[in-house]
C-alpha cells in the first residue's frame, strides 16, 4: 500500500477520529450496571440510553454530512470531534436518570456525523488500490476504540488516588480526549482532493441526486439496519452478560473484551484487503459465515479462556464483515453528497436497530432465559440475514471517486 506522507496523515486523522469516537460510546456499556445502582433503577432502563445514542446518530450523519459537502470535509470533522467530546463528558455531571438519558441523545447526534466525514475525507484521498485495505483500518477504528475503553476500565475503574475513586462519572471526563486529535487534524491533514477539485462547480444536491439513486439507498439502509445488528447485537450487551451471567469481575471482563476487540481488529484488516482480490460482496458474506459455528463456543461456554475464544472469533467475523463497509459504500455513493449519503445511510441502519439492545435487555432478563440465548438468537439470526440481502448488492470494487457526480449534471460554477 503505497501512500504518501499526508495521505498517511488523512487516514490516520479518520481512523483515531473513529476510534475515540468508538471509545466514547463503548465506555457505556462497561457502566451500565454501575449507573443502574446510582440511579436506583435496572439495566433495561438504563440501556436506552445505547438505544438513544443510536437512534439520534442518523441526526448528526445528515446534518455535519450537508456542512461538509457544502465547506469541506476537514473543517467540518474538527468541529464534529469537539463536539462529541465535550457532550461526551458533560455525561459525568447528570444528576438522574432522565439528564444522562438526553444527553447520550446528544451524544449520538454528534457522534453520528464522524464515520461519514473521516471515511469520505480518506476514500476520497487515496488511490483505488489502497481503499481495501484503508477500509479495513478505519472501521477497525471502532474496535479499537472498544478495545482502549476495555483497557481503560480494567486499569482505572475502582481505583483510588487518596479519596479519589475512578466511578463511572469520572470515566465520563476521559471523554475530553478525542479534542486533542482537532490539532493534529489542523495541522497536518489536507483538504479532500477531490472537494477541492470540485469547488469550482455547481453540484446537484442531496435530494435531487437521491431521486435518482433512491433505489441504492434504500437498499443500502436495509443493509445497514442488519450489519448494525450485528455489531451492536454481538457488542453492547457483551460487558453485562460476562458480569451479570458469570459474575466476573471488571478484570476478567476487561481482558475478555480486549480479545474479543484484538480478533475485531484482525478481522477488519484481513477482510478489508481481502475485499480487493475476491471483491466487496464475496468477502463480507465470507466473515458473515464464520459468524454461525462461532456461535456455541462464544454464547455458551463457561470459562473465561473458552469465553473469550469464542469472543475473539466472533469479532473477526463481525468487523470483519464491516471492514468492507467503509469502502463499499462510499463506492456505491455519487461523489456530489459523498460525505453526506454514506453516513446518513450508516446512521438511518443505525436508527433501523437502534432498539435492539433493550429489546436484548429484556429477552436476557425475562424468566427462564438468559444473556447467553438473547446474543446468541440475535447475531445468528441476523449473520444468515445479512447473507441472503448482500448477495443483492452491486459490486464497484475501484471505482474512480470524484464529487462531481456527472450522471446528475454537475456544471461549471459562475465566478
Amino acid at each position: 500500500m503505497n501512500l504518501t506522507s499526508e495521505q498517511k496523515k488523512t487516514v490516520t486523522a479518520s481512523f483515531l477520529g473513529w476510534t475515540l469516537d468508538a471509545f466514547d460510546f463503548f465506555l457505556l456499556t462497561f457502566l451500565l450496571t454501575d449507573i443502574a445502582a446510582e440511579f436506583q433503577t435496572d439495566v433495561p432502563a438504563v440501556s436506552k440510553a445505547l438505544f438513544l445514542t443510536l437512534a439520534t446518530r442518523f441526526i448528526g450523519a445528515f446534518f455535519f454530512g450537508m456542512l461538509a459537502d457544502k465547506y469541506g470535509r476537514k473543517p467540518i470533522l474538527m468541529l464534529n470531534i469537539v463536539s462529541y467530546s465535550v457532550i461526551g463528558a458533560l455525561a459525568a455531571f447528570s444528576p438522574n436518570l432522565g439528564i444522562f438519558l438526553a444527553l447520550r441523545a446528544l451524544f449520538g447526534i454528534a457522534m453520528g456525523g464522524e464515520w461519514g466525514l473521516g471515511s469520505s475525507l480518506a476514500m476520497e484521498s487515496i488511490p483505488p488500490s489502497a481503499r481495501g485495505m484503508v477500509s479495513g483500518i478505519l472501521q477497525c477504528g471502532y474496535p479499537a476504540g472498544y478495545l482502549l475503553a476495555a483497557v481503560v476500565y480494567g486499569l482505572l475503574y475502582g481505583q483510588k488516588i487518596g479519596d479519589f475513586t475512578f466511578g463511572w462519572r469520572a470515566m465520563f471526563l476521559l471523554s475530553f480526549l478525542p479534542a486533542l486529535i482537532v490539532l493534529f487534524i489542523r495541522s497536518h491533514v489536507p483538504e479532500s482532493p477531490a472537494f477541492a477539485e470540485a469547488r469550482q462547480h455547481v453540484k446537484p444536491g442531496l435530494l435531487e441526486t437521491l431521486q435518482k439513486h433512491w433505489g441504492i439507498a434504500l437498499y443500502a439502509v436495509v443493509l445497514m439496519m442488519f450489519f448494525n445488528f450485528f455489531s451492536h447485537g454481538t457488542q453492547d450487551l457483551y460487558p453485562t452478560f460476562l458480569k451479570k451471567q458469570h459474575g466476573f469481575d471488571p478484570h476478567t471482563v476487561s481482558w475478555i473484551t480486549i480479545v474479543a476487540n484484538i480478533g475485531a481488529i484482525v478481522g477488519g484488516l484481513a477482510f478489508g484487503a481481502l475485499s480487493e482480490r475476491i471483491g466487496r460482496v464475496n468477502a463480507i458474506t465470507l466473515a458473515c459465515l464464520i459468524a454461525l459455528p462461532a456461535l456455541p463456543l462464544w454464547a455458551y461456554s463457561t470459562t473465561p479462556f473458552m469465553l473469550a475464544v469464542g469472543a475473539f472469533v466472533m469479532q473477526i467475523a463481525v468487523q470483519g464483515a464491516w471492514g468492507v463497509i467503509p469502502v463499499h459504500l462510499n463506492e456505491l455513493s455519487p461523489g456530489a453528497v459523498r460525505a453526506t449519503l454514506p453516513g446518513f445511510i450508516y446512521q438511518a441502519g443505525n436508527l433501523a436497530a437502534s432498539y435492539g439492545g433493550p429489546y436484548q435487555a429484556g429477552i436476557a432478563e425475562a424468566p427462564g432465559s438468559s444473556y447467553g440465548y438473547a446474543l446468541a438468537l440475535f447475531a445468528g439470526v441476523v449473520a444468515v440475514c445479512i447473507i441472503i440481502v448482500i448477495r443483492f448488492s452491486p459490486e464497484k470494487r475501484g471505482q474512480v471517486m470524484t464529487v462531481l457526480d456527472h450522471e446528475v449534471g454537475a456544471i461549471p460554477r459562475k465566478v
